[in-house]
């Protein structure tokens, strides 16, 4: 396949970068947009781009996913393998840094994956499978100023890239469904629940030891992002 070969993943990665740098540079005219005529002020603030300090943060937030996504914990009966937290630094971003950092933390994760192992069979289905499916873990950002925003906005993120992957393997994917006898919704639910949630658990608990959970919020109460 196109995107299997040397070609396809080059022409990936020349996308992701420039669907990046686009992004980027869309966030920070909009946020000088924004600051000329709020004037100054928490408004002033929140107009402002991301900080070098949030951007090499997150940078380092995907290559840990990335690097943890490539630890398998265990396979699951339905298909599917949880890895060693894998989504908890995307989830950390939102957190961290709010809900536009994370998705975009998100999306460069997504991004690299495909560009490492890709699998294409539609190119919505690459949309749903990579940038939207991890994208949506920086979903935890909208959270981060609830009690217990940590654990919600984790939940939040996880059961979000269920909800894309859900999606693609109903549409994209029935024919595994066919072939075993299952209803198309049935099969995908249950292959990606199978996953998913087992790693969202794990996660979670992690999440619940107090040293982990004070570290974290030492660096979020660092955190340039203005309160959401």
């Amino acid at each position: 396949m196109f995107w299997e070969s040397v070609a396809g993943r080059v022409a990936a990665l020349v996308a992701a970068l420039a669907a990046l740098a686009l992004a980027g540079a869309g966030l920070k005219a909009k946020s000088r947009g924004s600051s000329a005529v709020e004037g100054f002020g928490k408004d002033a603030e929140k107009a402002k781009p991301f900080s070098v300090r949030t951007l090499t943060y997150c940078a380092i937030c995907v290559a840990l996913a990335l690097a943890l996504s490539m630890i398998r914990l265990f396979p699951m009966p339905q298909g599917g393998e949880v890895t060693l937290c894998s989504m908890l630094f995307i989830v950390l971003a939102g957190y961290w840094f709010g809900p536009k950092a994370g998705i975009l933390a998100g999306v460069s994760l997504g991004l690299l994956k495909f560009v490492i192992s890709p699998y294409a069979v539609h190119p919505a289905q690459i949309l749903l499978d990579y940038p939207l499916a991890f994208g949506v873990l920086g979903l935890a950002g909208f959270f981060r100023n609830r009690k217990y925003g940590l654990f919600s906005g984790c939940a939040a993120g996880c059961l979000s890239r269920f909800c894309m992957s859900f999606i693609s393997g109903v549409i994209f994917f029935s024919s595994f469904a066919v072939e075993k006898g299952q209803h198309p919704m049935y099969y995908s639910a249950a292959y990606n629940l199978s996953y998913i949630l087992p790693e969202m658990g794990i996660t979670l608990v992690l999440l619940a030891v107090p040293q982990l959970r004070k570290a974290i919020d030492m660096v979020r109460r660092g955190s340039p992002a203005v309160k959401s």
